[in-house]
């Protein structure tokens, strides 16, 4: 068998396809930068039309606040969820909600903002493609009563 690159050509196409394969994965989750930008442009609207008014679009769930598989979540500053991708959350008190380790990741989210104003947080969530439980870091800023963010899948 001929060789390409010192490996057989079927070896070679196989490795080569893989790479070419690895953008499209790459491409289906969203990154920090995308996150951060996303947190950003949900507070450029409330500055805009006001907290209230933004939660609503958020919470039509049109896809202006969802990309991939990043999405923005709102708390009040006491753990009211205001926002998110699944409806059933929405209006629920979270203090109290642990991850799989037993993590308290609200309560840490709102001392997070309450200390720093913004940041990253780690704990364990369910991707909504996957529907497992991944680690994930999510992005979070404070803008008046509220905490606005926007999670990556690791």
């Amino acid at each position: 068998m001929k060789m390409i690159f010192g490996r057989s050509w079927l070896a070679s196409l196989s490795f080569l396809l893989m790479l070419l394969n690895l953008p499209v994965f790459a491409a289906e989750h969203g990154t920090a930068n995308e996150a951060k930008a996303m947190v950003q442009k949900a507070l450029d609207a409330m500055k805009k039309h006001g907290v209230d008014a933004t939660i609503a679009e958020i919470n039509k769930r049109d896809g202006q606040y969802q990309d991939k598989d990043l999405y923005i979540v709102v708390y009040d500053v006491n753990g009211k969820n205001l926002a998110h991708l699944n409806p059933k959350m929405v209006g629920k008190d979270m203090m109290d909600l642990t991850d799989v380790d037993g993590k308290f990741f609200i309560r840490e989210r709102i001392e997070l903002v309450k200390t720093k104003g913004k940041g990253w947080q780690d704990y364990k969530f369910i991707n909504p493609t996957t529907k497992q439980i991944e680690p994930k870091s999510m992005y979070v800023e404070k803008y008046e009563n509220v905490i606005v963010g926007c999670g990556i899948y690791k």
